[in-house]
């Protein structure tokens, strides 16, 4: 009698065992990893070459596919960095003030250019751009950026 009880005692916390480790190693792994950074969350979402110009012109919207501006220009930092520069607060597609959105949070979707990883309200904070602060690229030339998928 007794050791049929010491039996499922122990098949009961064999079974507990085997059920809750997954989660507590997943917990360790996930609060050990460090946060990427841009650069290798572009990485990640496989970008392909695309003409500047085709660029130009394309809506960027945000998470609720709603549309923040346009692409009015893409530009290049001093710092070599690649920047989407967009109109914001605008109306019908006129006016507002000019934003450099960097590429790495921008991946592209048919006929349109997704803002990844910023919030609206981050955007509306984005300091305003000036030709100033990069060279513009040839509407020729080909750049990398992600692709975006729903």
């Amino acid at each position: 009698m007794h050791r049929r009880n010491f039996l499922q005692l122990l098949r009961s916390v064999l079974l507990g065992v085997i059920l809750i480790r997954p989660q507590f190693s997943c917990a360790q792994a996930s609060a050990a990893e460090p946060e990427p950074s841009p650069e290798e969350k572009m990485r990640r979402r496989f970008p392909h070459p695309v003409k500047v110009g085709d660029l130009i012109g394309l809506p960027l919207l945000d998470y609720n596919d709603s549309t923040i501006g346009f692409v009015r220009d893409v530009a290049r930092t001093p710092a070599a960095k690649i920047v989407l520069v967009v109109n914001q607060g605008w109306f019908f597609g006129r006016g507002g003030r000019l934003v450099g959105v960097p590429i790495e949070v921008v991946a592209i979707l048919a006929r349109q250019v997704n803002l990844l990883d910023v919030s609206r309200e981050e955007f509306a904070r984005v300091p305003t751009w000036s030709d100033a602060n990069g060279m513009q690229i040839p509407r020729d030339e080909k750049i990398l950026i992600a692709l975006g998928r729903r």
